[in-house]
């Protein structure tokens, strides 16, 4: 049964309230000795002003279904949400936040390929992060925010990604995004999820099969999960 750790992750402003869900470990048949795993993620959550917290209910999807597939999932609050010290910082300081973040899950399972994901504003702050930093082998952004936001950072990243965006989302409608999705760099694969808005309300199960899907396919970084 998977583990959830609470943890305190030392930051510039003091600290990142933090969980870890740690996957059932499998075993070599052989010799007993538990089997270190392909991928470990980080899920950063949306816009702190809005309400955003690690608790978001897409946010807990992604982690989830991550966690399924057999990666250490890691999910943060920002600075000033929760129990994190400091205070919103209009995304220069929550990109800090993201950059301690993929530090301690690197410092956690080092040699191990990183996976990075967003939601909405998360995804805003990290992917970028994400397609110059040599440890996030692949990216996840999920509902992202490319109607009021610029996200023309990713274009030239040759990362393996993943978007999974809803029909009906207000901060993402489907024509821009897919105008975006346009202009990024192969590899990469978009989901659109029918009748969804921006947080997959009451589809958040068709959200969780997109991820998991996207990783059986082959697609991803890991190939063939």
């Amino acid at each position: 049964m998977a583990q959830l750790i609470a943890l305190d992750i030392p930051a510039p402003h003091g600290r990142l309230e933090a969980l870890l869900r740690l996957p059932d470990t499998p075993h070599t048949p052989e010799t007993g000795e538990a089997v270190a795993p392909r991928m470990a993620a980080l899920v950063c959550h949306p816009h702190p002003l809005g309400g955003g917290t690690m608790h978001n209910k897409v946010v807990f999807r992604v982690a989830q279904a991550l966690g399924d597939l057999g990666m250490p999932t890691l999910r943060f609050n920002f600075r000033g949400v929760g129990r994190s010290t400091g205070a919103y910082d209009e995304g220069c300081g929550e990109a800090d936040d993201v950059r301690t973040a993929l530090d301690a899950l690197a410092e956690l399972y080092p040699d191990v390929p990183l996976c990075l994901a967003g939601f909405s504003f998360g995804s805003w702050v990290s992917l970028p992060i994400g397609a110059v930093d040599a440890r996030a082998r692949q990216l996840i952004g999920v509902g992202a925010p490319v109607a009021s936001l610029t996200m023309d950072t990713l274009t030239a990243c040759e990362k393996p990604k993943l978007i999974v965006q809803g029909a009906n989302d207000q901060y993402g409608p489907e024509v821009e995004l897919r105008a975006w999705f346009a202009r990024l760099a192969p590899p990469k694969h978009l989901t659109i999820i029918s009748g969804a808005d921006h947080f997959f309300t009451n589809q958040q199960q068709e959200l969780y099969d997109a991820v998991v899907a996207y990783f059986r396919s082959g697609e991803s970084a890991l190939g063939a999960v």
